[in-house]
């Protein structure tokens, strides 16, 4: 049998950059076994099976897997599924206006939306469907900066402080003091699982990159497979985000908009946007949004 299958290039309007995505479709007929082994065989952070949804109310069912295991959730496979699905059966839709879809991932559906901006770009925005929030753990800021290969000092800034938060995916925040030592970082792998065992060894590393035009952060993320990697753009990260936000952050009420660039010490350059919804000081919504390019299309024989 053939299904067809695209590669995209998620959180960027430009190919070769961002966080790169396969996305095979009508694939309701692929056992589990044999979506793991697909997801093997193109070997990215993430590949995507798009089956029927089982509401029909909602646009399609995803089942995530990377190589070695499947996914309830993830932010780059959703911003990008959504993308392609709408360009290919509603491409004159969203032109100039956002055209809403539902997901039915692991942790439930999904609401999403789809448009191509002034210049033709195609972007796309998950809601966050889990809240943010912090879970209690003990951390040890010293075997931490020992398992980035800086010092101590480097980590904390305007009350940042290292956490384990989750909006579906736990993960390891830390703050460093200013953007520059993320250029500067040496990890140590002998020393990574005992700094970041709370959080399975992810670990979402950032510093403020503030500018006139709004407020910003330039952040890494580190993870083990069990060798250590680095992931050029990470949604779901940028979800658990908006509870670091609201817990070292003030904003007024209203909407507001946060730029996370990620990727740049990997050569594929990568820019989220987290959005947030905040009243009367609290948050009331969050959504993670992005660019997305498709980069290849085929047909997979099995």
């Amino acid at each position: 049998m053939n299904y067809p299958f695209y590669t995209l290039d998620v959180f960027t309007g430009q190919r070769f950059a961002g966080n790169p995505l396969a996305v095979v479709l009508e694939a309701d007929q692929l056992s589990g076994e044999e979506m793991q082994e697909i997801a093997r065989e193109f070997n990215l952070s993430e590949t995507v099976f798009v089956m029927e949804p089982r509401d029909p109310v909602h646009t399609a069912r995803l089942r995530i897997f990377a190589p070695d295991r499947e996914l309830a959730f993830a932010g780059h496979p959703t911003i990008g599924t959504a993308a392609l699905l709408a360009h290919l059966r509603a491409a004159d839709m969203i032109r100039g206006r956002e055209l809403a879809l539902v997901l039915e991932e692991g942790v439930g559906p999904v609401p999403c939306a789809v448009w191509r901006d002034k210049a033709g770009t195609l972007r796309a925005s998950f809601e966050i469907i889990e809240e943010p929030h912090q879970i209690e753990a003990v951390l040890d800021p010293a075997k931490i900066a020992a398992a980035l290969g800086i010092k101590p000092a480097d980590i904390g800034f305007g009350g940042h402080e290292p956490g384990l938060w989750s909006a579906g995916n736990p993960l390891i925040f830390v703050p460093l003091r200013h953007a520059d030592l993320l250029g500067r970082l040496q990890p140590v792998q002998a020393l990574w699982q005992e700094a970041f065992a709370p959080g399975k060894g992810l670990a979402f590393i950032y510093a403020g990159d503030h500018t006139p035009s709004g407020q910003g952060y330039r952040a890494r993320m580190l993870f083990t497979t069990p060798e250590l990697r680095e992931d050029p753009a990470t949604g779901s990260a940028a979800a658990a985000f908006a509870g670091v936000m609201m817990r070292f952050e003030r904003w007024s009420d209203g909407a507001h908009l946060v730029r996370i660039t990620q990727g740049e010490h990997m050569g594929r350059r990568s820019e989220i946007i987290l959005g947030l919804e905040i009243d009367a000081g609290e948050l009331t919504g969050a959504s993670v949004s992005g660019a997305a390019v498709i980069v290849t299309s085929g047909q997979l024989t099995l």
